[in-house]
């Protein structure tokens, strides 16, 4: 019907810890109320035909943080020490939501795990452990893991010509409280973290030419996993420019909302306008 807010689907972060799942999801389903949306919380132990009828009502896809971690068998990899055990409900049902989501055009949110596992879901892989990965130079500087307790964990630099920087340079011209200070611009940094020149700031790995400068965004951080080889349809548009870990992905089909990001802004809506500004980005399309 007319005027009724956009119905977005939630999975439950975990099939077997409830307690986890239950303490978790009313931190997303607020900040989809605060942004006009109505949540739908989609369960893991229903079957697929049960999951289908549910998300086919609804107009958009919240894809959680999970203290799981996405089985490496399906990016080919073999489980590292580190890696927490695989929720393969919650996987199954996150495939079923990207499924109907890619089909229908409906648009997707993913943070943290939810990123993971769409990065997975597009034939991409993870990073198993970050602090594995990272050279010594670098693995010191941001402690991913922080926790929820730590407000702001470092920053993250946004490509200036990316869906997720107009998201969040339209919540700063919003009345709202920030986490420190409104984004500023910077100039593109390396991977260890040093300033670019105009020269190298020209050509990135991919070949793409970069922009004149960068979104500087400061975020909180619970994760010990990142997109590592990108999916099929998806390309990066944020990173920590402290140790170049990716921080945020988008589709690629302007004409679809697909937007992830590494870290929590369900966690900060009461406090950070601009987390408040990507929930209403994907209200707003899940309206259109």
């Amino acid at each position: 019907m007319e005027g009724m807010p956009p119905r977005i689907a939630i999975p439950m972060p975990h099939s077997t810890d409830h307690e986890y799942g239950e303490r978790a999801i009313p931190q997303y389903e607020r900040a989809v109320e605060l942004a006009g949306g109505e949540p739908v919380r989609v369960p893991l132990d229903q079957s697929a035909s049960e999951v289908k009828k549910l998300i086919e009502r609804c107009d958009g896809v919240l894809l959680p943080g999970s203290n799981a971690d996405v089985d490496p068998g399906r990016f080919h990899a073999v489980s590292w020490p580190h890696t927490a055990a695989a929720d393969l409900r919650r996987e199954a049902v996150d495939d079923l939501l990207l499924d109907d989501a890619y089909a229908q055009r409906k648009p997707v949110l993913g943070i943290c795990y939810g990123l993971q596992s769409l990065n997975v879901y597009r034939k991409g892989s993870l990073i198993q452990h970050i602090p594995d990965f990272l050279p010594e130079a670098t693995r010191g500087r941001v402690n991913h893991e922080a926790g929820k307790k730590v407000a702001i964990a470092h920053t993250v630099e946004i490509e200036l010509n990316s869906a997720l920087a107009r998201i969040v340079a339209n919540g700063t011209n919003r009345e709202g409280r920030g986490l420190s200070r409104k984004p500023e611009l910077w100039q593109p940094r390396d991977r260890e973290g040093h300033g670019f020149s105009r020269a190298n700031a020209e050509q990135k790995e991919d070949g793409a030419l970069a922009p004149e400068g960068m979104l500087v965004v400061p975020v909180n951080s619970s994760h010990h996993q990142s997109a590592d080889a990108i999916g099929v349809g998806l390309h990066i548009v944020a990173r920590c420019p402290d140790d170049g870990i990716i921080e945020a992905l988008e589709g690629t089909d302007p004409n679809h909302f697909v937007v992830a990001v590494q870290w929590h802004p369900e966690r900060s809506v009461d406090d950070d306008e601009t987390s408040r500004a990507i929930f209403r980005a994907l209200v707003e399309a899940a309206r259109g």
